[in-house]
C-alpha cells in the first residue's frame, strides 16, 4: 500500500509543480508587462529564477542539515556546468573563432584524432 500511495503523491506533486509553475510565470510576466519591461528580459529573468530556484533549494536544506560541503559543491558544480553548457551551446550555434593558433598539425577529423596521434607518436 506504500507504493501506492507514494506514486500519487509523486503525481499529485508533479500536477501541482506544473501548476505553479504556470502561475509563476503569468505573475511575472503580467507584472513586468505593467512596468513596460522588454518581452526578452522578462523571458530571461524567469528562466534565470527557474534555473536557480532547485539549487538554492538543495543549498538551504544542506545548509541546514550542516553540510556546508555540500553548499561549497553545489555552487562551484552549478557554476562550471552553466559556463560550459552555455558556452557549448553558443558554439554548436555559432562557431567561436580565435586567432591563436594551437597546432601545425591538423586533424581530418575530431573523431579521428586518437588514430591520428596514435599514427604520428
Amino acid at each position: 500500500m506504500g507504493i501506492i500511495l507514494s506514486i500519487i503523491l509523486l503525481i499529485v506533486g508533479f500536477l501541482l509543480l506544473i501548476k505553479g509553475a504556470d502561475l509563476f510565470v503569468d505573475g511575472a510576466a503580467s507584472t513586468a508587462a505593467n512596468f513596460r519591461v522588454p518581452k526578452i528580459l522578462i523571458g530571461l529573468t524567469i528562466i534565470a529564477f527557474g534555473t536557480s530556484a532547485p539549487e538554492l533549494a538543495v543549498s538551504i536544506q544542506a545548509l541546514a542539515s550542516g553540510s556546508t560541503d555540500m553548499v561549497l559543491g553545489n555552487v562551484i558544480g552549478s557554476n562550471i556546468l552553466n559556463i560550459l553548457l552555455i558556452l557549448g551551446l553558443a558554439a554548436i550555434i555559432r562557431p567561436i573563432k580565435s586567432a591563436i593558433i594551437l597546432s601545425e598539425k591538423k586533424s581530418p577529423s575530431p573523431s579521428l584524432s586518437p588514430a591520428y596521434l596514435q599514427y604520428y607518436f
